[in-house]
């Protein structure tokens, strides 16, 4: 769990024109292309931009930026348990011998420590937490690949991209929805990140960055390895979550995604491994699910949960927690229920009668849980939600004191008092 919080600090959580119309439905061009999809790079010169990235990965500049990035973040230590207080020390000892071995193509990363998060689903979702060091040489690179990728990225991309959200993504999706598109195809991809194929990943790049130490020094990571309770296990596959660059990595990735969605003239919204594309008919979202889930799974040989997938209407869907309904003139957004009962069932830990938390602790908490909760689902109609649980966790606060004042004696003088009439 202190693996967990000290993580949690460190992750850095993420509407334009429409896309051109639905060609599968005018045209009926459903068939998967015979080669994998070559992004369109929309007239950047790649032998400039990539000429001498290694440089500028490893310039004073970018470097820094790198550095002050890691140490905001703070997060926990990696498998040498250096703290993020300690970085800056080491790198003024040791940054130079660093970048020469970087040069050279003689530096080998760190294994990254595994932590395992509990998924609501009973699941647990992988964690691999770099050194910092390594954090540093990771966000190093993933901001230089980023001035290369982000001109390139779709426009239908959210996720891990700079000045977009999650809301954003919400917006667009429902902007798509009340222009006709009301049938909505999820795909769910799974165990995305554990299961890239790094030999593709490594190809997709090099059509973009000619330098082959950027390239080897990005495979090293990729395959730097897990250690797992002591015990060393290679990584073969997947791009751990955890790491600076894993976000850029994926986007790169499912960036082929998205240039094959656009050329069959489809309208989808991806934020990271989160895909929904959206068509006028039952019909022709069916006929997208089945072709598009084999181009995913014969092109960029990753595995789609057929479980979790489906062909259904925007209100019967939970997308980055929330769900849509049909008002009486258009297509609006709500909290999905699930994303509720998460919630209550955060508030019902920190008030728990058997908790032995004092009251401005739980104050303290809850005001947290509810803030961040609060700003996340802001963008849904949730006026009538908000006020329902509002009157919900007053009572469990006023369960907590009823608990905490014990006797009869205590119980009257405090219900008489003035601070109980604001509860």
């Amino acid at each position: 769990m202190k693996d967990k919080q000290e993580y949690d600090k460190g992750r850095q959580l993420h509407i334009e024109d429409y896309l051109q119309e639905n060609k599968l439905e005018t045209e009926g061009n459903v068939e998967v292309p015979n080669t994998l999809v070559v992004s369109k790079l929309k007239e950047v010169d790649t032998k400039t931009v990539t000429n001498e990235l290694l440089e500028k990965i490893l310039s004073r500049d970018n470097m820094n930026i790198a550095y002050k990035r890691v140490k905001a973040n703070k997060g926990a230590s990696g498998i040498d348990d250096m703290q993020v207080d300690e970085l800056l020390q080491y790198l003024k000892e040791n940054g130079e011998q660093i970048k020469e071995d970087i040069r050279k193509g003689e530096y080998n990363p760190k294994a990254v420590r595994r932590v395992e998060i509990p998924k609501t689903d009973g699941s647990k979702r992988k964690l691999g937490i770099p050194t910092v060091v390594d954090r540093v040489i990771q966000q190093a690179i993933a901001q230089q690949l980023s001035k290369i990728y982000e001109p390139i990225f779709s426009e239908n991309s959210y996720g891990f991209r700079p000045n977009r959200s999650c809301h954003d993504a919400i917006l667009k999706a429902k902007e798509i929805m009340n222009n006709g598109y009301d049938w909505v195809v999820d795909i769910d991809l799974e165990k995305f990140f554990d299961t890239v194929n790094q030999d593709l990943l490594i190809s997709v790049i090099r059509r973009t960055v000619n330098e082959d130490k950027v390239v080897s020094l990005i495979r090293k990571y990729l395959q730097a390895g897990v250690l797992v309770k002591g015990v060393f296990e290679k990584t073969e596959k997947g791009t751990p979550q955890g790491g600076n660059i894993s976000p850029i990595l994926s986007n790169i990735m499912l960036n082929e995604l998205d240039k094959e969605l656009e050329s069959r003239g489809l309208q989808f919204v991806r934020y990271a491994d989160d895909c929904i594309i959206l068509t006028k008919s039952k019909k022709a979202a069916e006929r997208v699910m089945k072709n598009i889930t084999k181009f995913i799974e014969k092109k960029l040989r990753l595995k789609v949960n057929k479980k979790k997938s489906k062909v259904d209407r925007p209100w019967k869907i939970k997308y980055l927690g929330i769900s849509y309904y049909q008002s009486k003139e258009k297509i609006e957004i709500r909290i999905h229920p699930k994303s509720i009962e998460k919630f209550k069932n955060k508030i019902r830990k920190i008030t728990s009668r058997s908790n032995a938390m004092n009251m401005e602790t739980r104050y303290t908490k809850l005001k947290q849980v509810t803030r961040g909760w609060v700003n996340y689902f802001k963008i849904a109609n949730m006026k009538g939600i908000a006020q329902n649980l509002d009157k919900w966790i007053r009572r469990r606060i006023r369960m907590c004191y009823w608990k905490q004042w014990k006797t009869s004696k205590n119980r009257k003088m405090f219900l008489m008092s003035e601070k109980w009439t604001t509860l």
